[in-house]
């Protein structure tokens, strides 16, 4: 379950309170007493170690839970693969599946922070914007963190149960957890390849923010809108690949009605955009440029709408694209991890 990244932050972001507008070309100076700083990398790692902590701490409850739920063999992992009933055997990969799921819990957060710093915000938050955009930097940190701490687990994972020689052995599963077409097995031919497709996303489109007034804020917000892409790259992941969510159940289900503000957010933030050039006019306009934007303004948004509708169904039946429970395991279909 590689999971997942920042947020997109496409309008309001773009001139982060305490920095100048990223395209602006400033002469070299002192800074006046009482200008802000631009926000960088060094000062964001040193903020995010209080939501960091916290993933941490959920990290830890969810590995908990999820071992616990192994030794009972009341998880749906012991179903999809029986010799995983060993909870000790394997607790490295379970690890690597607690922060798999905190990872995409996190980065659901941040693309929640993202929509509504760069979309219409409601009138009461419980925190100001600024406070609100480094939060959203923070957890964007810290979600390539547990991204990484999920599939660097998985590897290790697999180095441990490998016996070949220890350099053979590095090699083979560096190849499958991070080389695209590297694994080789099953589901995990698809749903591999997906994760790591949202890896590799995910890091430098988090990161592009602290360059952005060097790349010009033009392309800063068109790459910042593909860390989208990268979420539901990360979900989609999960719901192939997770054996928590393998089966029909009320978890799976869960997992799509996560979607639905997400959804929401993304719709209303086309509906009504921050920058006044981003809304769409009434009518497309004469040049074949114009139109041709106008009719992708206008598709995009009616697509979002249709995702929306989709998910509402999914979630209303229940349909949801898992698998059906062995019928010798149907205990488990309410005993979802």
């Amino acid at each position: 379950m590689t999971n997942p990244p920042p947020a997109p932050e496409p309008a309001a972001a773009a001139e982060t309170p305490g920095s100048a507008a990223p395209g602006d070309r400033q002469v070299p100076g002192p800074r006046r007493s009482g200008e802000p700083r631009r926000p960088t990398l060094r000062s964001d790692l040193r903020a995010s170690w209080p939501d960091g902590l916290v993933a941490l701490v959920i990290t830890a409850a969810v590995f908990v839970l999820l071992y616990i739920r192994i030794r009972n063999k009341t998880s749906s992992t012991v179903t999809v693969m029986p010799f995983m009933a060993d909870a000790g055997g394997f607790w490295m990969y379970f690890l690597s599946q607690a922060f798999g799921w905190s990872a995409l819990l996190w980065a659901w957060g941040t693309v929640i922070l993202g929509l509504l710093l760069s979309g219409p915000r409601p009138s009461r938050l419980p925190l100001s914007g600024p406070r609100l955009e480094r939060l959203h930097r923070t957890t964007s940190l810290n979600t390539i963190a547990l991204i990484a701490a999920h599939a660097l687990l998985f590897a290790a994972e697999l180095v441990r149960h490998d016996t070949a020689a220890w350099n053979s052995a590095v090699a083979t599963a560096f190849v499958e957890a991070f080389v695209p077409g590297g694994y080789d097995s099953g589901t995990g031919q698809i749903a591999i390849p997906v994760g790591q497709a949202a890896l590799y996303l995910a890091i430098p489109l988090g990161l592009l923010f602290y360059v952005r007034h060097r790349i010009g804020p033009k392309t800063w917000r068109v790459l910042h809108r593909c860390v989208i892409v990268v979420y539901v790259l990360s979900v989609w992941h999960t719901l192939l690949y997770g054996t928590n969510v393998w089966y029909d159940g009320w978890f799976r289900t869960g997992v799509w009605l996560l979607q639905l503000p997400i959804a929401a957010l993304l719709l209303l933030r086309l509906l009504r955009p921050a920058r006044r050039s981003e809304k769409l006019p009434a009518s497309p306009g004469a040049s074949a440029g114009a139109r041709t934007g106008w009719a992708l303004r206008l598709g995009g948004r009616l697509a979002v709408a249709v995702v929306l509708v989709a998910l509402v169904a999914v979630v209303a039946s229940g349909k949801d694209g898992g698998r059906s429970v062995p019928p010798e395991d149907t205990s488990s279909t309410h005993n979802h991890d």
